[in-house]
């Protein structure tokens, strides 16, 4: 048997870390996991050379859950992905989504077994997550706007929404440096540090005034983590919607339409990385 899970990733409203309390939305870009049966053992593959600890970890949930034996059953798994790592776009939510997704469809319809319903597919892939250590939050706001696309608001630490809706679906650009930052390795005290202003940040999301969330938690979380704010606010400055930091970095993205798309791209060539162009994701997590 053989099945394929496509799984977008997201980009930061209100970044969850300093309050607990979060919001993203679905992008274009996604990572798609291929499985296959075997007779026995667990083998992941992906397609950047990273670590598979979490791949691994992912496939052991699901067996756990349905109380099967690698020894009785094995599985073989290859990612590939057009979203970048390590850069705050929700890589790590969209590549434990899609392996628990796909993995469950394999396992449930192979042993003729109940399959996950969607909030038992997204608390799998966080506590596998958490286990691995690539989140500091359990991401539930990254997860489930991977996981269902649109625009999300939630609790995080109760795992809840407040929002759920789908979003206009405007182009986005996104700029990547030339590094890497792992939100895994992100220093929480200096964050919670400005969770006040964050809180601001929030009541906007929750309002709904997702543009000028974007904008304020942008600009609060770059400063405290040491990059560069001109970035976001070349893209304002040349017509961007809304811009600003995706998650703890490194990437930062904005929101634009036809009349500003141009100017804001070229505004961005000017720092050293890439300029990706791609668009907001309303379709989520799904079968291929």
């Amino acid at each position: 048997m053989r099945k394929t899970v496509r799984s977008p990733g997201s980009a930061t409203i209100i970044n969850a870390i300093a309050t607990g309390f979060g919001s993203a939305f679905g992008i274009g870009l996604d990572i798609k996991c291929e499985a296959k049966t075997m007779s026995e053992g667990i083998e992941c593959v992906n397609d950047v050379g990273a670590d598979t600890k979490l791949m691994d970890l992912c496939v052991e949930r699901v067996f756990n859950h349905y109380d099967i034996s690698k020894e009785e059953f094995g599985i073989n798994l290859k990612t590939k992905s057009d979203l970048p790592m390590a850069s705050g776009l929700s890589s790590s939510s969209a590549s434990s989504n899609a392996i628990v997704k796909v993995t469950s469809e394999i396992v449930a319809e192979e042993f003729d077994l109940k399959k996950l319903s969607d909030l038992e597919v997204i608390n799998l892939a966080i506590d596998a997550s958490l286990e691995a250590g690539v989140t500091i939050t359990g991401s539930f706001d990254d997860s489930t706007a991977s996981y269902f696309g649109g625009v999300v608001v939630t609790d995080n630490k109760n795992r809840k929404f407040l929002i759920k809706e789908k979003m206009d679906e405007y182009d986005i650009l996104i700029y990547m440096p030339n590094f890497h930052s792992k939100s895994g390795e992100s220093n929480v005290e200096r964050m919670k540090v400005l969770s006040p202003l964050v809180e601001i940040a929030y009541d906007l999301a929750c309002k709904k005034d997702y543009f000028k969330a974007i904008n304020l938690n942008g600009l609060i979380y770059s400063s405290t983590l040491g990059f560069n704010n001109s970035i976001a606010i070349d893209a304002l400055q040349k017509g961007a919607l809304a811009s600003g930091l995706s998650g703890t970095g490194s990437a930062f993205f904005a929101i634009v339409d036809e009349s500003s798309i141009d100017n804001v791209h070229e505004s961005w060539m000017k720092y050293e990385g890439q300029v990706i162009k791609t668009k907001i994701d309303n379709d989520g997590c799904c079968l291929l």
